[in-house]
This record gives structure tokens, sequence and C-alpha cells, in this order.
């Protein structure tokens, strides 16, 4: 396939450039066998069904972007992209000289910062001093907010770039699918007899990346750590004994417990994944998505095609467009049914 079979029109206006005035004030497209309908996140819970599992994403997004000077005093921006230990990082630099192996770095007039080398992309930092990287980011960094999104991060995203079960730091972009939930909404669903589940994977800055390759058998998918713990697949197996449907919260989640069952059966533990689901991938684990509406040409598109069926989910970006939803991260969600 080609990835300008994966591109469409989205006008400029209809980019969220900050998030509604409540969580879960957003509204719904569902997409499924019956077709399209428009609701409101709100309607949620008569959408599920007793003994479903809702599998969300507990990342938390680091305060990541960090700024500060070379040795020669040129400006530089860096933007971690993992944490590898108590003191290092990967991280993207942006300087106008390409800093070189055994130099320095002055980030936030605060924490000097020696380059390693480079690893593909990333250079490999490492910070001096005693304190370690996640108190350095904590106390020095910027929350990075997507490209897309035209302001720089504020008090508001502060809270609101977060989900409510925000828990392992990690992330430099955040599982917006999960942005739509409070606390209310979740012990609704708890009461319909709903489980919760939990996976952690750590959303990378390649999730924006379009992809640039003509075939998308070409494209280099990036990769992201994930976690999926022995309660989760309990969970899902309890729900599956009972009839109920795996539903997950994101496509970062999603991607995660495709990882963890790719033996054939889900299993917990930990590990690092560059899987790249295209249409034509045999689903194993997830029965219903709730998203939110992605980039053109992007991988994640990409995902819910093979997901939902390409001329279904192309049918509701178009419903979308026309109907005037908010796109991306700070925009409205999507529940879709697998296509069977």
């Amino acid at each position: 396939m080609r990835t300008a079979e994966f591109d469409f029109d989205l006008p400029q206006h209809l980019i969220a450039q900050h998030p509604p005035a409540q969580r879960g004030a957003s509204r719904l497209l569902q997409v499924g066998a019956a077709g399209i309908a428009d609701r409101l996140f709100a309607d949620l819970p008569a959408l599920l069904r007793p003994h479903d599992v809702l599998v969300l994403n507990d990342t938390r997004v680091l305060k990541a972007r960090l700024f500060g000077q070379k040795e020669t005093g040129g400006q530089v921006e860096v933007m971690v992209e993992r944490i590898l230990g108590e003191h290092e990082v990967l991280a993207q630099v942006r300087a106008s000289k390409t800093p070189k192996s055994g130099s320095q770095l002055l980030l936030a007039d605060a924490v000097t910062v020696t380059v390693l080398g480079r690893e593909g992309e990333f250079f490999h930092l490492r910070f001096e001093g005693d304190a370690c990287a996640k108190e350095v980011l904590e106390r020095h960094g910027k929350l990075p907010l997507p490209p897309y999104i035209t302001h720089a991060a504020g008090d508001e995203d502060e809270e609101r770039y977060q989900t409510v079960c925000a828990l392992e730091q990690g992330a430099v972009a955040a599982p917006t699918a999960g942005l739509h939930f409070d606390e209310a909404m979740l012990q609704t669903l708890r009461d319909k007899d709903v489980n919760l589940g939990y996976v952690t994977l750590h959303v990378g800055a390649g999730t924006f990346q379009p992809v640039r390759a003509e075939k998308i058998r070409d494209h280099i998918m990036h990769s992201e750590r994930y976690t999926v713990p022995q309660t989760t697949v309990d969970a899902i197996a309890t729900a599956q004994a009972n009839g109920g449907r795996v539903v997950c919260v994101g496509t970062t989640g999603l991607r995660a417990l495709e990882s963890a069952a790719a033996g054939g059966v889900l299993q917990a533990g930990s590990g690092d994944t560059d899987i790249f689901i295209t249409p034509g991938y045999r689903f194993r684990m997830v029965d219903v998505l709730l998203t939110n509406f992605h980039l053109p040409r992007s991988t994640l598109l990409m995902l819910v095609c093979a997901f939902g069926g390409p001329e279904q989910m192309f049918a509701a970006y178009r419903h979308a467009v026309a109907r005037e939803y908010r796109f991306f991260s700070y925009g409205d969600a999507m529940l879709i049914e697998k296509e069977q």
C-alpha cells in the first residue's frame, strides 16, 4: 500500500488548540457495523456492557523540553525521548551546529550535560551532578506539547495534558484518548461492572512523525517501551470468560496489548515495541477502540484503518470534517468496533 492512500484534507480551524472546559465535555463519533453515529463522550457508559474491560495507558508525560547553551554560547534545545538510567537519557538536540561527543551543554542555567555519543537520530546525554534525570526534568523542564498546538505550554496544559490515571513517568506525549476521562466517569463505569485495567506505554516523539516513505512497507517504525502487568492479563481473561469485550483506550494501549500477545497468548511483562499495524493485520486482543482523530499520513491513521476497515474509517473522517469535530490531542473522540 502507498502512503498517499492515507492522506486527507483537514481545515486548520478543526485542529483543537485547547482542551474543552471540562474533561469529558467532548463529542464522540461511534463507528461500527451499524454505521456512523454522532454522540457525546458522556454517552460512553451506555455504549459499554457489564463484564467489558476498559484498558487505559497510565504513562505520565515528562517535562521533557529543556533550553540552554553550548560551550560556545550557541542556543540549544533538548527534547528527552527516553530516560536510560538515573543520570542518562536519549534526546533530540536542536542547535545551529551538531554538538560533538565529549562536549557539554548548560541547560536552564543550572544543569551541566555531557554529550556521550549518538544513536541514530538521538543523542546519548549524561546529566552531571547529584540530581537524577527525572528530578532535573521536573524542576527545569517544560511540558512538550505536540507540534500542531501553536501556544507554549501553560498552567492549563500542565493539568489537562496529563490523564487522571497518569502514574508512570516516561512519555513525551500524552495518550490522548485518556484525556477525556475524569474520576467520575471511571467510577460510573465501575458501577456498571465494567472492569478497569492498565498498561504502560511511554509514548515517543515518533508518534507525530508522518510516514515519508512512498510505500508503507518501507517505513521504519520508532520503538517505545511498554509494560503489561499480570493484573491486566487476569482482568482481560475474566472479561473474555464472561462474554465481555476488551475495550482499549487509545492506540498506545492497543499497541502494548498486541505486542504482549505477539506469541499468540497475552503475556505479562515489559519490552520495547516497534509494532507497525497496517491494513491486513490480524488483531489478537482488542474488540473496541476508543481513540482521537489522527494526523494524515501517520502510522496511527494506518492503525485505525486496519482496525475499523479503511473504507469505513475514511467515511468516518469525512463525516467528522463535515460535522466539524475537533481533531488531534485536545479534540473529540471516536469509538470504533473492530471490523469483522
